[in-house]
């Protein structure tokens, strides 16, 4: 019996076609801009997304790194969710090496920052304050789409104050499948765009950065410093093109498949469902639970991330079936019924 994985979607494993498009990938070398399918990819995501130039790298974190890193100068400020990747789960980069300071902002329950507070937050121009250049949003957040007008209406308050306004955009497209839109219909509201490939998307590595081409020319110096030069990379590029070809449409079976775990697991003892978003299923366990918790899915072969609080989030993505969340619903039901 096979493990369900639901710690995440980045635990997908590449299929036997992506595998195959890999082996086929024409490749050079990236740091001199050589590598075709690298280039192929970039100029891609940056014509189907609306921007002038792209830049491939080896992770989000490190694409939002640098990309705030471009936008910002020693001693600026970006504005962010308080609960925000590129704040709470990047090791604080943009801090240790970018000198940037985070000005963080109490998210509201839809996942946006309320613009009044973020306008409050903008500094004045004085020497006391760090300069205020940029605001950060993330898209999906914790699961949830940012409503179309909330970004019209963001894009505006930057405009006014004269600040950029960058996407963590590592779920964008599971935000576009969910609003029924086309990912541009997002990302035109933007400055610069993090685009994660290694999530939902199902390829082994990678994101890709996008902005105008002086930005991107000043974020491929910064992946430099910070070691993410590769060399013969198109194999990954490769696959994170194949992604873009085969797995975008079918994000909408992870986001229907999470509805009906969610569903399988309303009124169980001491399993309280807390909400349900895109592919993202967020339940509480009683503490003094987690253990019997842990044996039930340990039986079962599933596994999540079991931490130390009552909160615990479930993900499904590529590998994750029919039979996957039929299962996941037996596992829990029978530990609510012990």
């Amino acid at each position: 019996m096979q493990w369900i994985d639901l710690r995440s979607d980045t635990v997908t494993l590449p299929t036997d076609a992506m595998r195959e498009a890999m082996m086929r990938a024409p490749v050079g070398d990236d740091v001199y801009g050589e590598d075709p399918s690298v280039n192929a990819l970039q100029a891609r995501l940056a014509d189907e997304l609306g921007f002038e130039a792209g830049l491939f790298v080896p992770s989000g974190t490190q694409s939002n790194l640098i990309g705030l890193m471009a936008h910002c100068q020693r001693g600026d400020e970006y504005i962010v969710g308080m609960d925000a990747h590129t704040y709470k789960y990047e090791g604080g980069g943009a801090a240790v090496l970018g000198s940037i300071q985070p000005q963080p902002i109490v998210h509201a329950p839809d996942g946006t920052l309320p613009l009044d507070a973020v306008e409050r937050a903008i500094k004045p121009v004085d020497p006391h304050f760090a300069r205020t250049r940029l605001v950060c949003l993330e898209n999906t957040w914790h699961g949830r789409a940012l409503p179309l007008q909330y970004l019209a209406e963001t894009r505006a308050l930057c405009d006014r104050r004269g600040l950029a306004l960058h996407l963590d955009g590592a779920r964008m497209f599971n935000a576009a499948v969910a609003l029924g839109v086309a990912p541009r219909e997002i990302t035109r509201h933007f400055d610069s765009v993090s685009v994660c490939l290694s999530k939902g998307l199902g390829a082994p590595v990678g994101s890709v950065l996008l902005g105008t081409r002086d930005l991107i020319d000043t974020a491929r110096r910064w992946r430099k410093v910070v070691g993410g030069g590769m060399r013969q990379a198109g194999m990954l590029a490769a696959a994170a093109s194949f992604a873009l070809d085969h797995h975008v449409a079918r994000l909408a079976e992870d986001h229907a498949r999470a509805a009906r775990l969610a569903d399988g697991l309303q009124g169980l003892r001491d399993v309280q469902v807390v909400a349900q978003h895109t592919n993202m299923v967020f339940i509480e366990v009683p503490v003094e639970r987690h253990d019997a918790l842990r044996r039930a899915l340990d039986d079962a072969r599933v596994r999540v991330s079991i931490g130390y609080t009552p909160a615990i989030r479930l993900v499904t993505h590529l590998d994750v079936d029919d039979e996957g969340v039929a299962r996941t619903v037996q596992a829990l039901r029978a530990f609510a019924s012990r």
